[in-house]
């Protein structure tokens, strides 16, 4: 088999579910677009808990379980009081700025996503220079945020209205917004033009046939769903469970597995190993989040502000959640593509391709 074939099978393997479930949820879209949202309800509250809530709940254990970690700084109680001063002051930094801020912390939540989302989940390979490795990010980052922009004007709008209104900032007018919106996408059409002519230039061909399948599953999501559902789909189902499946092999699924094929292909086992290790601070964060539902209920008296109640309280734990995947866990990709493929072969099967 040629190299792009094996690369692309090795892709395809680990990112199936992804497809699959966006695939279906997409699907129920086109078939029941007046339903969707009952029929998607069920699996994106289940998804929420084990997937989105839990997919930051093992960020404590990502520097132990880093490639050459200093055990001075990543044991005993020592590393939990720094790792918890630092985490928890990133996130109290994102909550001063929702109070004294709010129509610039929208902003910067928004553009921390489109990196988040962008660099965490948009294909990799060895060969890729850290430049490019960037411009890919932020592409593929803004198509999320532009094609629901473009193709659902109003409903986009609404979200980013409702998000300023409950946090007591002014809103965007339509006209204003549909301006914009018009300039992202022709940023974001020119800009995968010009990323996939060199791909094709440089004969990366896996990594080019891996960029166009996703594009093609992922415009049909934003088109067939309204933006909250087809967010929610993305995050629980794509972007977490990515997440969550690249972090079973960083913290060492392979080896627990007993080899190759299992941790490989099985996608239940992988779960359970990590919903094992993020049991402790999921738990933690789901009472918080109940508390926290409690306490606000009198400003809750609409879906609407029960979505920007949830979008303010995911900003939060963004900055620190994101910033520890970008400086630790994709490391190697800023060091450019020899560094990428010792740490993707360090990493064991399971590591993102």
């Amino acid at each position: 088999m040629p190299a792009s074939s094996d690369a692309f099978a090795t892709a395809w393997a680990y990112r199936r579910y992804s497809y699959a479930a966006v695939a279906g949820s997409t699907a129920l879209g086109f078939c029941f677009p007046a339903q969707a949202g009952l029929l998607l309800g069920l699996p994106l509250a289940v998804g929420m808990v084990v997937l989105g809530i839990a997919h930051g709940a093992c960020d404590q254990l990502v520097v132990p379980a880093g490639p050459h970690p200093a055990e001075a700084v990543v044991s005993g109680w020592r590393y939990w009081q720094r790792f918890l001063l630092s985490y928890l002051s990133l996130a109290g930094l994102v909550g001063v700025l929702w109070w004294g801020w709010p129509a610039a912390t929208v902003g910067i939540f928004f553009l921390l996503t489109i990196w988040h989302w962008g660099s965490a989940d948009a294909p990799a390979a060895a060969q890729v220079s850290a430049s490019w490795w960037l411009v890919h990010s932020l592409l593929r980052g803004l198509l999320l945020f532009a094609v629901p922009a473009w193709w659902w004007p109003a409903e986009t709008a609404d979200i980013v209205n409702s998000l300023l209104t409950f946090t007591g900032a002014s809103i965007v007018p339509q006209p204003q917004f549909e301006l914009f919106t018009t300039g992202l996408g022709l940023v974001v059409l020119a800009g995968h033009g010009v990323l996939w002519a060199r791909y094709a230039s440089r004969r990366q061909w896996a990594l080019l046939q891996t960029e166009l399948v996703e594009i093609l599953v992922l415009l049909a999501l934003l088109l067939a769903l309204p933006p909250r559902l087809s967010v929610g789909v993305y995050f629980v189902f794509w972007h977490s469970l990515q997440h969550v499946l690249r972090l079973t092999g960083w913290l060492g699924y392979a080896a627990s597995a007993g080899g190759l094929a299992g941790a490989k292909v099985a996608l239940l086992p992988q779960l359970v190993f990590f919903l094992r290790r993020a049991a402790p601070l999921l738990l933690v964060s789901c009472a918080a989040l109940l508390v926290l539902g409690r306490l606000l209920l009198d400003r809750l008296t609409t879906e609407h502000a029960w979505f920007s109640l949830a979008l303010v309280v995911a900003s939060i734990v963004t900055l620190p959640h994101a910033l520890l995947v970008t400086v630790v866990m994709d490391a190697a990709r800023w060091r450019g593509p020899e560094a990428h493929s010792r740490q993707m072969a360090a990493a064991g099967p399971t590591a993102k391709p």
